[in-house]
């Protein structure tokens, strides 16, 4: 499956994932505070119309509905024994609508943080957090996933559970971390700390990045500062948000617009990613003038600073500060940041 993915990158240059799994499924009816999972039992055709919109629409990879499918978020739906059949589910209903293309689309097994904290600053192991994740892995692996897609996480900790754990499936392994709090994640950790945390792993993932976060001026500002930090040769993911969330009329909306999304796929290709995709807020319609985007893009130089928010907006003074992947001038140990709980929709 390595072999697959490093195929597939030689083969078109960079890969585009897929956008915002969360918002087309409240677009069907999906209700906050609703465990999306669940519908890959109880609504399963409303998941395949959702993975066949980005597969039409130009997805290279698509992430499988099941970010919040570890033992732990799923306690919170009383659903924790439906691990292995919610994520099962989350992989099987991608591979019969890939079965209906005729080119090569990969499914990530989706794979979200606890949304526990690790010892010692939380109550949760370091072994029962390697467990859940190893639960969920070899539970989208029977489904029949392609690779591992860890994302969203936030400490070095919870990375190196999900890591370990998820390796137990024998699936390549790609992972993101979510770096929101003025240049770090919010557990402080940057995006150069993350590299050089990543390098000094014995199986490190075949692929590793950044998503989410504030929006995609920032995310294209952390992929420049990761690969400046990273061995010639790795392989850096971008799945930023579609613009800056809005609060209106009672909704979470992102003011992205597809125009705004291509010229974000332009910036993180010239950045250095291999990898480029949407999050939270991000429409198959995004997602296919990205497709374009990219098809038409020739790789150009590292774009400025004054480029990236000339054309995308305003980046956070932290993130400016590290550009080029220095990290050293920056105040505060790697883990600083006061801890704080999220689950983000995608």
């Amino acid at each position: 499956m390595t072999k697959l993915l490093k195929e597939l990158l030689a083969e078109r240059g960079c890969l585009l994932a897929d956008g915002a799994t969360g918002t087309n499924l409240f677009a069907m009816g999906l209700q906050t505070g609703d465990a999306p999972e669940l519908w890959n039992r109880d609504y399963p055709e409303r998941v395949a119309a959702s993975y066949r919109s980005f597969i039409e629409a130009g997805s290279d990879i698509v992430l499988s509905n099941s970010f919040g499918g570890n033992r732990y978020r799923l306690g919170l739906h009383n659903s924790e024994s439906d691990v292995a059949e919610l994520n099962e589910r989350s992989v099987s209903i991608a591979r019969e609508e890939i079965a209906k293309t005729d080119r090569t689309v990969l499914v990530a097994g989706c794979m979200g943080p606890t949304g526990e904290i690790l010892a010692p600053v939380g109550t949760l192991s370091m072994d029962d957090a390697r467990t859940a994740f190893a639960e969920q892995a070899l539970s989208l692996a029977r489904g029949g996933a392609d690779i591992l897609w860890i994302e969203t996480l936030s400490s070095l900790e919870e990375m190196q559970a999900a890591l370990e754990g998820a390796s137990q499936a024998g699936l390549p392994i790609v992972s993101t971390m979510s770096f929101d709090t003025n240049g770090r994640s919010m557990m402080g950790i940057t995006p150069a700390g993350l590299a050089r945390f990543l390098a000094e792993l014995e199986n490190p993932p075949s692929a590793y990045g950044a998503n989410c976060g504030v929006g995609p001026s920032e995310l294209v500002v952390t992929v420049a500062n990761m690969v400046a930090a990273s061995e010639e040769g790795a392989i850096i993911v971008a799945k930023g948000n579609c613009g800056i969330p809005e609060y209106i009329d009672g909704a979470i909306c992102y003011d992205g617009t597809p125009e705004l999304m291509a010229a974000y796929a332009h910036m993180a290709v010239d950045a250095g990613a291999r990898i480029i995709g949407g999050c939270c807020g991000t429409t198959p319609e995004h997602v296919a003038v990205m497709r374009q985007a990219l098809d038409e893009h020739q790789r150009g130089s590292k774009p400025s600073l004054e480029e990236i928010v000339g054309v995308l907006g305003e980046v956070s003074t932290g993130a400016k500060a590290q550009y080029g992947g220095d990290d050293s001038l920056l105040a505060g140990s790697a883990s600083g940041a006061a801890p704080r709980r999220r689950r983000t929709s995608r």
